[in-house]
């Protein structure tokens, strides 16, 4: 089963050793990331630094000058984090050492542009705005997100590419010093909270026949109980009971729409730039209503669109059923585990792990994360695959 590990430019400039060390795994494929959030990262073995402090969203390659030009939404250049041709540096190196590379392309994240342009971001019932969610239903923003899908995906040399937060973001964001945790939101919350109304949404509200401030009231009165604790909030069923399921269903119905309207027109415009056979997977749920870096999809629309997803398995591989049920023949569905222990990783249950997955229906497994996990993590890795190979 072909595996591969997530990697930063970071963790591979500057260090000769890196490479080699990642292919050592026993992975195939390295997916590296183009374009990224803005994030504090540990990188445990660089011969120059241990702590990388990426301060913003960026590119972590030369953009192209005529494609942004004269644009108010293009993608900011990074730091000394990642200079110049980061990631054609770090592919480089790791095509060498005989991985097959992948671009790995964050989207709809990106604080420093909620910051400069504060339209831009999802705003929520209570009228605050999410810096860091750029709201994919405005007109702007979404022709941002899609130009910087195929520029970012289609770097020289890359076979593919790993759409990440294409679609809704919501609420739910690690941001410095999070205190958000004080209220158990569950999923029923976490919707409520990340339904956006910011002018393009209100638009769509009205278009479904809604009054966008009385819906606006409607969220907030739906809310009260769970600030109370008092409410059940664990999914979709209790979103019905706390907003209504009439309402609710409209809600659904205009965010299912523009976040499948934006991975359909994102993908087919990566297809269309990139060569033959190159492979455009996005990370995803596919509980549709879901917010955040896997938003949620329609998973029998999903891979009618795209060649397949990264699905997230840290809780257990439970979230490929949906996926594997649709029956698209040659459709990539690959587990994604979280392999640092220190991030709630279980890399020594790696050998149990990957086969149920594979039961459910994975073809493929990803690994969180080569740079970031400890040298005994790696290990560990390294058993897991060798032993699997054998099998």
């Amino acid at each position: 089963m072909k595996a591969s590990t997530f990697v930063y430019p970071w963790d591979v400039n500057g260090d000769p050793d890196a490479a080699a060390r990642i292919a050592g795994l026993g992975v195939q494929q390295a997916t590296l990331a183009s374009a990224y959030h803005s994030t504090r990262a540990l990188t445990p073995r660089h011969p120059r630094h241990r702590i990388v402090t990426a301060l913003h969203a960026s590119a972590l390659y030369p953009t192209d000058p005529a494609r942004w030009q004269g644009r108010r939404l293009r993608p900011y250049a990074a730091g000394d984090w990642a200079p110049g041709d980061a990631y054609g540096e770090a592919a480089s190196a790791l095509t060498e050492a005989g991985l097959d590379v992948h671009t790995w392309v964050v989207l709809a994240h990106n604080s420093r542009m909620g910051v400069e342009f504060p339209d831009t971001s999802v705003v929520n019932a209570y009228g605050d705005r999410y810096s860091w969610a750029p709201c994919v239903a405005q007109p702007d923003t979404r022709a941002y997100l899609v130009d910087l899908a195929v520029e970012a995906a289609i770097r020289p040399g890359a076979a593919g590419t790993e759409l990440e937060s294409l679609g809704w973001y919501g609420l739910p964001h690690l941001h410095a010093h999070d205190k958000t945790a004080g209220v158990a939101l569950g999923d029923a919350g976490t919707y409520l909270m990340s339904l956006c109304f910011c002018p393009s949404c209100g638009d769509g509200y009205t278009q479904l026949g809604l009054d966008p401030e009385e819906l606006a009231a409607a969220v907030r009165r739906a809310l009260e109980p769970v600030w109370r604790g008092e409410a059940p909030v664990e999914g979709w069923q209790d979103v019905e009971k706390l907003l209504g399921a009439e309402l609710a269903t409209a809600t659904r119905a205009w965010r299912d729409s523009v976040a499948r309207s934006l991975q359909t027109e994102a993908v087919l415009a990566v297809r269309a730039a990139a060569p033959e056979g190159f492979q455009i997977l996005l990370h995803a749920d596919p509980v549709s209503y879901r917010v955040g870096a896997n938003p949620g999809v329609g998973p029998g629309h999903i891979l009618s669109v795209a060649d397949g997803v990264v699905v997230p398995c840290a809780a257990g591989p439970e979230p490929l059923i949906p996926f594997a049920e649709q029956g698209v023949d040659g459709a990539v569905l690959a587990a994604n585990f979280t392999v640092v222990s220190g991030m709630g990783g279980r890399p020594a249950k790696l050998v149990e792990d990957v086969p149920r997955a594979v039961e459910l229906g994975a073809t493929e497994v990803r690994l969180y994360h080569a740079g970031l996990a400890s040298d005994e993590d790696l290990t560990l890795v390294t058993e897991a695959l060798a032993r699997l190979g054998a099998r």
